[in-house]
């Protein structure tokens, strides 16, 4: 099995080479030598749709237009982040679900909320109050405009109740 995470992304040079891959079914990688597929592998590519006229179509596409809830998304911050507690958890994930209704230029997606987490995490600990979070609000905005735009925002996306 093969992941390709957010293809869009990558530029054209990746494209090129990762279509030889996928059409050698091996790699070859100079200081081991070449490693080939023993059966061709399920290709699993992902996009955020934020490039077009990509070379690379998928056979099966399967559009996934929702993010899941906010109790879900605290449970897999809590499995990619053992160490935070499920209070901070939750309030992040309150927090990344009401960014997401701001119609930013780059939503943040669940990579960034886990990054959001761990941020807070190694800055402030269990507590998520305005302190913390306009100090680590960067790992989960990845653009300059939206940053300035959260800032103001940023004390009303999540629970007082988490403070």
């Amino acid at each position: 099995m093969l992941l390709i995470d957010e293809l869009d992304r990558a530029d054209d040079e990746f494209d090129a080479f990762l279509l030889e891959v996928l059409s050698e079914q091996a790699l070859t990688i100079p200081e081991i030598g070449t490693i080939s597929a023993p059966s061709p592998p399920i290709v699993f590519i992902t996009s955020n749709r934020t490039r077009t006229a990509r070379r690379l179509e998928a056979s099966v596409l399967l559009p996934l237009d929702r993010l899941p809830p906010p109790e879900r998304e605290a449970e897999i911050i809590r499995k990619r982040v053992p160490s935070v507690e499920p209070e901070l958890a939750h309030a992040i994930a309150s927090a990344v679900t009401g960014l997401r209704e701001l119609g930013l230029v780059k939503q943040p997606g669940i990579a960034e909320a886990i990054d959001w987490a761990l941020a807070t995490s190694l800055m402030g600990g269990p507590a998520f109050d305005s302190a913390i979070a306009n100090l680590t609000v960067g790992a989960a905005i990845k653009n300059r405009e939206d940053s300035a735009r959260v800032t103001d925002l940023l004390p009303g996306l999540y629970s007082p109740s988490t403070t």
